[in-house]
């Protein structure tokens, strides 16, 4: 069939032209049109409930909301985990879906959930969906600097009410968050003793600002043969709006104004998280979310463009500066991989000219490069997938093979060319030459292409890292296949004309055959010897095989850094900003970075469930020729490190979207996590703290830090039941007093234009700033007298969880492993071991490591099933290639041999073992097969002309035909070797970002082809021979008895 194809092609030749360059027409535009970003998004499916309970401890959050959430989202299909924090006044649900669900589709099936869950949680708590986006969805930051002209109330108004909904609106944004700043607020500062003496109960007041604070409508009126809406208007507009509110009248009927019980002031809302600015102090800012599936760089683009429309809008003296862009990295990541794409096209295009001698023979073969990567573009924009580093380096290590089969046709017609000197029609010898090679070669990169196949069962994040990578291979590899058999005959038939050089003449072939020659001889008299030593060589390589470490993924150097220590819980919000500022400002007076955005706690988003003891410094660093001579980013690293050491004081450096992906899928934001599961909180924090004792003792260990899961600091009421009672009050009635007239109670929102201001509700300070004055606090009961609440509940101070974190409704507590100079799995086995040893755990207890190796165990697991299943499947289609299990078989023996230069040039390059490396080998297997099969198209061939003529009788026949098939066709193997070698080199050299995912796929493929292309062409000619003499036995065996019966035959006759 391939070869009518090729037929067809040839016959149709004007029709193949015109379908090739509305296919070019239609790959540059699908080039320009395909989303662009850094890297694939590797977060998981996943869909946040966030519900709001103000005022309320995490026991009480996780008891009465996070805990009924979790275990009932349990149940929701294709959900694998559910994830629970329960934070002061917050509580997070995380539920993470399976590869492959629709984000749509189970957004869904959590509201059906939460529908049927929403009657189990407390009055007045509405849970809601965080947005539709990703875990790497902070594509953009920004601040807003006022100078001295605007204070942090008014630059968070500004961001609230004017910024973050005109951002909102730009397509491809989910969600502006803020962050920083102070949220206006009017307080209600009730005097207890004054409440007293009016005998007016605390309910009363906030039912009293409750009903002062509406417009209401009274339908229509008609007058004068005009209609007239009615309005009733009483919304609060200022301070004195509320001091004028009544509660109520006197003995003498003088109304009793807010003002006479209480001070109304403007100040702050109770904060979670602040922002900071190089060190110089408290900003405001605002983090733009992407929505899930939405083109990174556009909506950047969109946004920056949005943000200076706004900026004529904005107060006089009030500037945006961004404070992260990832626009940079993605720019960055696509020219860094154009550029190797550029420079691996020169390099092929130059081999080709090299070894051919012939500029349009050379154009033929490159031609194939460029069609090729617009077809997988074309396939890409239809697909949907991703311009990154990925996707483009899938291309970027396919280029070199993609060029091959061009190279083996076109040198086959030249041959054919030269040996028929103008005897035949042009076309009918490049029709000829082409149906000669075309299938085997078809099949050569069916096989590249189909040994990908284990790449595809990839899961979670390392399947949404390598699929893109697997996709676009597959489609420039499948494009060149193709090529090879339609647009290749073709173009050979109107460009491979003129003088064409034979082997003879061209001075590379004749230097190459002059050193294989003596190097076959050598092998074909010493058959046994050869393959026993390249056995030797298979057994020599588990020697640097069982040194390499182990590890999920190389880092990704995103050009940026993020500054993530963990401070002692029950921080509080005064010192955690002192300590903010002073991290930072000593950050930025490092010459190498460009400016600093600091974060403390949470911004005001479900995406980012931080507790007031997480410090998030991004660290925007400067271009690198403005660096210090000899600094390297580890370097930087550890000098950061050693600048910044505070007592209490955890340091973690690592990158952005790093950390929100592994914040996000698995919590973990260190290499390696250990996750201990349990009921008691006590016990879990007493197994977590010797763990980490433990833990600190393994080799390999920089730092360790194990949630503090009761290092919170809590005052507790407890209320007796009999006390209360015998003032006729309830436990609700003491506990609306702790709530309101101590925490405070945000009773209605003011609305002055488009913008919305709460008024909160609380006795006065001095009243509630220490347990005395906590202790005469007063409580009304239903005779009219106020009672200390000391009388109704007793007073104690505890250690408490400051955040409460489950995993499928199961209480957890993290510790958070910080390595230098290990690699992940080496460290985990040692660390395992050390655990189990001396660490005893109680009856419903248990642990799980996570962080990159859980990735690294998932997907080492799936490998193991899959490798082997793509091996067999790379067997069949060798055995329908040559119809011979023989031969299949001896290609199938050229894949050892590329383990051992694979395997020699990672120990030598220091890699460890990984993902990225295991793709590399898995590209390797294909490409070494391939080797192995154009060696044997060219033995196979010289053999079958040399049988068709019956001139093969003995074994010194033998020896020609390998020494034709081998040496005089050496050029076209090598050439094939060559540019898929020397095309990978400038990935190998590269240092930009993303280089150094790709240097681990490249290096085992750069050496595996040097290990395989040398046995190949030794012990490959070795092993033919050694079979086919064993044929040639059996043939001149059948051949003597032949003669002997026809000569019987002639006596008898």
């Amino acid at each position: 069939m391939l070869e009518k194809i090729i037929e067809a092609s040839i016959n149709n030749r004007l029709l193949v032209i015109i379908f090739t360059a509305f296919i070019a027409f239609a790959g540059i535009y699908a080039i320009f049109n395909t989303p662009v970003d850094a890297i694939p998004d590797l977060s998981d499916v996943q869909v946040i409930i966030f519900t709001d309970y103000p005022g309320q401890a995490p026991q009480v959050v996780e008891d009465q909301v996070t805990y009924p959430l979790t275990s009932a989202m349990l149940s929701v299909p294709y959900a694998k985990v559910v994830r629970g924090y329960s934070f002061f006044g917050l509580s997070f649900v995380y539920i993470i879906f399976e590869d492959g669900t629709d984000l749509y589709w189970a957004r869904s099936r959590v509201l059906e959930y939460l529908n049927y869950v929403s009657s189990r949680l407390p009055a007045g708590v509405t849970p809601q969906l965080g947005p539709d986006a990703t875990g790497v969805g902070w594509v953009y930051e920004y601040v807003l600097d006022g100078g001295d002209k605007y204070d942090l109330q008014e630059l968070r108004s500004l961001q609230d009410w004017y910024l973050r909904y005109e951002l909102t609106s730009v397509p491809g944004v989910a969600e502006v968050a803020s962050i920083g700043g102070y949220v206006k607020q009017y307080q209600v500062e009730v005097d207890p003793n004054k409440l007293k003496a009016y005998n007016i109960p605390l309910n009363k007041v906030k039912m009293a600002i409750k009903r002062s604070n509406n417009d209401v409508g009274g339908r229509l009126v008609e007058m004068g043969e005009t209609e007239f809406m009615v309005r009733g208007l009483g919304y609060i507009k200022s301070r004195e709006d509320v001091e004028n509110i009544p509660v109520g009248v006197d003995q003498n009927g003088t109304p009793i104004l807010i003002k006479n019980i209480a001070n109304v002031s403007i100040g702050a809302e109770l904060r979670r998280g602040l922002a900071e600015w190089n060190g110089e102090g408290e900003t405001v800012g605002g983090i733009v979310v992407m929505r899930w599936g939405e083109n990174a760089l556009k909506t950047i683009e969109r946004v920056k463009q949005k943000l200076k429309e706004l900026e004529k809008g904005l107060p006089e003296g009030v500037t945006i500066k961004s404070a992260y862009d990832r626009s940079g990295l993605i720019i960055r990541a696509i020219d860094n991989l154009r550029e190797k794409l550029v420079e691996e096209l020169l390099v092929v295009a130059l081999v080709s000219i090299i070894f051919l001698l012939h500029f349009r023979s050379a154009f033929v073969a490159v031609f194939t490069l460029p069609m090729g990567i617009l077809i997988s573009f074309l396939i890409m924009y239809f697909q949907g997938i991703n311009a990154n580093i990925m996707s483009l380096g899938g291309i970027a290590i396919a280029i070199g093979a993609m060029v091959d089969a061009a190279i083996v046709m076109i040198e086959n017609a030249h041959k054919h060319l030269e040996r028929d000197r103008g005897k035949k029609e042009h076309w009918q010898i490049i029709m000829s030459a082409s149906k000669e090679v075309g299938p085997a070669l078809f099949y050569s990169l069916l096989i590249v292409t189909l040994s990908f196949l284990p790449v595809f069962t990839l899961q979670a994040q390392e399947g949404r890292l390598f699929k893109p990578l697997a996709y676009t291979k597959t489609y420039a590899m499948a494009a060149s296949a193709i090529i090879a058999i339609t647009i290749t005959p073709v173009l050979m038939g109107f460009f491979v004309r003129g003088r064409i050089r034979s082997e003879k003449e061209n001075p590379i072939s004749r230097i190459l055959i002059k050193l294989y020659r003596p190097v076959i001889d050598f092998v074909l008299r010493f058959r046994w010897l050869t393959i026993g030593g390249a056995v030797v060589l298979i057994l020599i390589t588990i020697l640097p095989l069982q040194r390499l470490g182990s590890e999920f993924m190389p880092p990704l150097n995103e050009g940026d850094l993020l500054y993530m220590p963990t401070t002692d819980p029950g921080i509080s919000i005064t010192k955690a900003r002192e300590l903010l500022q002073q991290t930072d400002k000593i950050i930025k007076s490092f010459p190498e970075v460009h400016h600093v955005f600091g974060k403390i706690g949470r911004a005001e988003t479900a995406t980012d469930p931080a507790p007031l003891s997480m410090i998030e410094t991004t660290i925007m660093l400067k271009p690198k020729e403005e660096w210090r001579p000899g600094m390297t980013m580890e370097k930087l690293i550890k000098e950061l490190d050693a600048a910044i050491q505070f007592p209490g004081l955890t340091n973690a450096w690592t990158m952005p979207i790093k950390t929100r992906i592994d914040m996000l899928s698995t919590g973990i934001k260190t290499p390696v996590g250990v996750k201990v599961m349990g009921p008691d909180l006590q016990t879990l924090s007493d197994l977590a703290e010797r763990i980490a004792n433990v833990l600190k003792d393994v080799k390999g260990t920089l730092s360790v830090f194990p949630d503090k899961t009761v290092g919170g600091n809590y005052l507790d009421f407890k209320i007796n039941r009999l006390e209360a009672a015998r003032y006729g009050l309830t436990v609700g009635d003491v506990q609306d007093v702790i709530t309101t007239a101590i925490g405070g109670m945000n009773v209605t929102y003011t609305v002055e234009g488009l913008e919305r201001y709460p008024v909160n509700v609380r006795y006065n300070r001095e009243l509630r700033d220490n347990i005395s004055a906590l202790k005469r606090v007063l409580v009304p009961t239903p005779t009219g007298a106020q009672v200390p609440l000391e009388y109704l509940a007793d007073i104690e101070i505890k250690k408490g969880p400051p955040v409460i974190k489950s995993e499928n409704a199961r209480r957890t507590a993290w510790l958070y492993v910080d390595i230098r100079d290990i690699d992940v799995g080496t460290y985990v086995k040692n660390a395992k071991k050390a655990v189990f040893d001396k660490v005893d755990f109680p009856e419903g207890y248990s642990l799980v490591w996570s962080g990159q190796y859980e990735y690294m165990q998932r997907a080492q697991k799936r490998l193991q099933i899959v490798v082997p299943i793509t091996l067999v499947i790379i067997f069949l289609l060798l055995y329908f290639n040559f119809k011979n299990v023989t031969e299949s078989m001896i290609v199938m023996f050229s894949l050892p041999f590329a383990l051992i230069g694979g395997i020699w040039f990672m120990y030598i390059l220091g890699y460890n073992f990984s993902v990225a490396v295991g793709v590399g080998f898995i590209a390797l297997a294909g490409l070494s097969a391939e080797t192995g099969v154009v060696m044997l198209v060219y033995l196979d061939n010289v053999y079958n002309d040399w049988k068709k003529r019956g001139m093969i009788r003995k074994l010194d026949h033998l020896k020609q035909i390998v020494v034709e098939g081998a040496v005089d066709r050496v050029r076209p193997k090598l050439m094939t070797v060559a540019t898929t070698m020397l095309g990978l080199m400038p990935i190998l050299w590269g240092t930009g970002t993303g280089s150094q995912t790709m240097k681990r796929i490249a290096a085992p493929m750069i050496g595996g082809l040097v290990s395989s292309t040398v046995l190949t062409l030794i012990v490959i000619p070795a092993i033919y021979f050694l079979w086919k003499s064993r044929e040639l036995k059996r043939m001149s065996a059948q051949f003597a008895k032949d003669e002997a019966e026809e000569n019987n035959g002639n006596e008898t006759f």
